[in-house]
């Protein structure tokens, strides 16, 4: 079994939903999450501002 290496430490602040922030280790600004699209279409939501999904995130890391 190898060693691990990382432990990501996150603090999620829920805002007006669905907004809300994420607070990850080592960053000094928080990193948004909400809905937008199709996304905000399937949920039947309409946010004051369109941000990206967390699911956008994960298919960056996927992709990327």
């Amino acid at each position: 079994m190898s060693d691990l290496i990382h432990t990501t430490r996150v603090r999620i602040e829920q805002l007006k939903p669905p907004l809300r922030h994420a607070y990850i280790e080592d960053f000094a600004e928080a990193v948004p999450y909400g809905v937008h699209g199709r996304i905000k279409e399937f949920y039947g939501l309409e946010p004051e501002e369109e941000v990206p999904a967390t699911l956008d995130h994960i298919v960056a890391a996927v992709a990327g």
